[in-house]
């Protein structure tokens, strides 16, 4: 079993009073994953961000549909929340996201610890295109999220 870390931070010319609030609204995870993971939330709507707040969502990612559950396992607006994959496809994936501001900007940061199934396995699917797929999900994520707060 091996624990990876995937980590990542951007800057957002925005107040994070305006940016936390967009990371706050759980339906934005559609907008922020590739269309081609064919994302789409199941939890009834609105869904309101809590601490204890359970999410559900399908995904879809080389041909396998699979069903993933968080739960927001701490919520501390607008500085950090973290969610816990409560079931899914890793033995385990915690994200925390922090936001700080300075100078008028918001950072970002990302941090997703996460372990494969499967042992070996998941390790080999780590390294042919589990690790590539979650990068290219960040810099999506990271696309989407300039863009639009550069309006």
């Amino acid at each position: 079993m091996h624990l990876y870390t995937l980590r990542r931070t951007q800057h957002i010319p925005q107040h994070r009073s305006v940016v936390f609030p967009f990371f706050a609204t759980p339906e934005n995870l559609e907008t922020i994953t590739p269309p081609s993971f064919h994302m789409h939330i199941l939890t009834p709507r609105p869904i309101e961000m809590r601490e204890g707040a359970i999410f559900d969502y399908y995904i879809q990612t080389r041909g396998l549909n699979l069903r993933w559950t968080s739960m927001i396992i701490n919520y501390n607006p607008p500085y950090n929340f973290t969610e816990l994959q409560i079931a899914g496809p890793y033995s385990y994936w915690h994200h925390t996201h922090t936001f700080k501001e300075k100078q008028g900007e918001t950072i970002i940061q990302d941090e997703v610890r996460y372990v494969l199934p499967y042992g070996i396995l998941g390790e080999i699917a780590h390294r042919l295109f589990i690790q590539h797929d979650l990068e290219a999900i960040f810099d999506y994520r990271q696309s989407v999220l300039a863009e639009h707060f550069s309006k």
